[in-house]
């Protein structure tokens, strides 16, 4: 099996304060990981170090063997991809943000797949030409996860996606997801704190006071 992350003795520290205290843990392709803890844990921290939107205080993040730091950024976000838990589109119309992901590789928007992804998420055909303002939360969501799988990344970094969403909602979100890691082999971490969503894991991290303990449920 391929390892994915590899997370060395990483701490990440902020004027003094030790956020994520000297860490480890390997991920390896294909893993359902969901991420709990109580609330300034971090575990938005430890997301945001995998991303690279954050660079660790000491330690070390390997990424299929290699040192995360010896990455382009670009390059590296086209294979790991980042959901937030407030979702942020842009432009007038969900086929503008689908759109995005083939704008920034030069390739030519593939209308077909846009409508294959709003389908997997229950909205219909005609949420492609929709106002972006027009969306609920729950719509701007599912958008905005579709749009970090139009070209399927090997890794999937979710930040409580699914945590101000109603439960019909959260539920589609999740089967889709659960979808891209059993169907397309996506590697998922997942910070969430719903006991549905974390039974669906094959492993469950706990971050409590920046140290971590995972527990193999699956």
């Amino acid at each position: 099996m391929t390892t994915i992350f590899d997370v060395k003795n990483m701490s990440y520290e902020v004027n003094g304060k030790k956020i994520l205290k000297d860490i480890s843990f390997t991920v390896e392709k294909g893993e359902f990981l969901t991420i709990k803890g109580p609330s300034g844990s971090g575990k938005s921290t430890l997301l945001e170090c995998l991303a690279s939107l954050i660079s660790p205080s000491s330690g070390e993040i390997y990424y299929k063997g290699k040192p995360l730091s010896a990455f382009d950024v670009t390059d590296y976000r086209k294979e790991v991809s980042y959901g937030f838990q407030n979702a942020s589109l842009f432009g007038e119309t969900v086929a503008e943000n689908l759109a995005f992901p083939y704008l920034i590789r030069d390739q030519e928007f593939d209308r077909k797949r846009a409508l294959e992804l709003l389908k997997k998420v229950n909205l219909s055909e005609s949420y492609l030409e929709q106002k972006v303002t027009a969306l609920s939360g729950g719509e701007k969501q599912r958008i905005a996860l579709i749009r970090n799988v139009v070209f399927m990344p090997e890794v999937l970094l979710l930040d409580e996606v699914t945590s101000s969403l109603d439960e019909a909602t959260r539920h589609d979100i999740g089967e889709a997801i659960r979808r891209f890691n059993q169907e397309e082999g996506v590697t998922v971490l997942w910070v969430t704190h719903n006991t549905e969503e974390i039974k669906n894991a094959t492993k469950t991290m706990e971050i409590v006071a920046g140290q971590v303990e995972v527990d193999t449920h699956a």
